[in-house]
């Protein structure tokens, strides 16, 4: 039997070397003209399972109100402004509190026209309250906010009544002078005495926004919370709270709550202390827990997600739209028209300087 000399077998080798490649060029070859050759850029993305739901703003909430409320309101503290407990946020007017406060201002005018003509009145503690004053004045035509506004209004009115006290304390008893600041004392004291100013109950944001609901939608009432119960109010999705001119709230600052009802299957595997992400109409994500979860029937869960950020966005809204998140991934994104499919294999095809992986 003849052997097979070694320059023969090299040859063998080769062939069979070009003969590989040729049929894996040819395999590659008849992929790319098998599947579509679009090109697409792969980016860093993200990837989320989520629902969009309807849910309900449950806060912890107290109202306040007063015994004047028909007189009217002036807020101390704005609207999402914070207050300590028993802190004043806002008073109703006297009932004649307008005729007082012109007589006041009729005063300060003649006080001011006796003070300018006696030229002897005038310290340096009357000096600082002048350049207090003009200093108010001028910071006053930037403001826009009302509540601000009032606020330097009442500084302006304590420093003239300061400059008006240093005044009768120097002019001479018994004096023009001194009977106009007597008089205004006792306007003062009327205007104060006829105002009822309300505190608020607990520490929290104070807001104006006042539907009726904070009895009713609380923590404590979790159970009640159906879904025919919660269509009975017939609330509109998004609509604003409207402001109250009689009354106020003081709202749990710390964390607040949204009840929806999912039908999805998620929603049916829910457990409660999972941990989720809403987003709200701010496009904001915000982590989220279930607190509580409520049958409603074969189909459909009731959900209490508890939420401690972005509290101050929920104050104007009582129902809202959201998006559920049950979880998100991030990495890099592949259009699903770049996936090829054969053979119960899915893969892609790397494009790099026009070699094909």
């Amino acid at each position: 039997m003849k052997q097979v000399s070694s320059s023969k077998k090299k040859k063998i080798i080769i062939y069979a070397t070009l003969v590989a490649i040729s049929i894996y060029v040819a395999y590659a070859i008849y992929l790319l003209v098998k599947q579509p050759t679009d090109t697409f850029t792969i980016e860093e993305g993200k990837l989320y399972q989520e629902e969009t739901d309807i849910g309900y703003v449950i806060r912890n909430e107290k109202v306040v109100k007063g015994q004047n409320y028909k007189n009217g309101m002036m807020p101390i503290k704005s609207e999402g402004e914070r207050a300590a407990k028993n802190e004043n946020i806002f008073r109703y007017y006297s009932s004649n509190e307008e005729n007082l406060k012109k007589k006041i201002e009729d005063l300060d005018n003649k006080i001011q026209e006796v003070m300018l003509n006696d030229t002897s009145l005038f310290t340096s503690d009357m000096k600082l309250l002048e350049n207090q004053i003009d200093e108010k004045v001028e910071d006053i035509n930037k403001i826009q906010d009302s509540t601000k506004l009032a606020e330097y209004k009442k500084q302006i009115n304590s420093y003239v009544t300061k400059k008006a006290q240093i005044a009768g304390d120097l002019s001479p008893k018994g004096s023009y002078l001194n009977q106009l600041i007597e008089e205004r004392k006792g306007y003062e004291s009327q205007l104060n005495a006829g105002a009822e100013y309300v505190k608020a109950p607990m520490s929290g944001i104070v807001s104006y926004k006042v539907d009726g609901l904070e009895e009713t939608l609380t923590p404590e009432n979790f159970s009640s919370l159906s879904k025919e119960y919660l269509e009975s109010l017939e609330l509109k999705t998004g609509k604003l709270v409207a402001t109250s001119e009689e009354s106020g709230k003081v709202i749990d600052n710390f964390c607040c709550y949204i009840v929806t009802i999912s039908s999805s299957e998620e929603a049916k595997k829910a457990e409660v202390g999972q941990k989720i992400k809403i987003r709200l109409s701010n496009n904001i994500e915000i982590p989220a827990e279930i607190t509580n979860i409520i049958k409603e029937n074969d189909t459909e869960v009731a959900m209490i997600l508890k939420i401690e950020k972005q509290i101050q966005e929920l104050i104007n809204y009582r129902k809202i739209s959201f998006d559920l998140i049950w979880w998100d991934d991030s990495g890099l994104k592949v259009p699903n028209q770049a996936i090829v499919k054969e053979d119960n294999l899915n893969y892609v095809v790397r494009n790099r300087a026009r070699i094909f992986e």
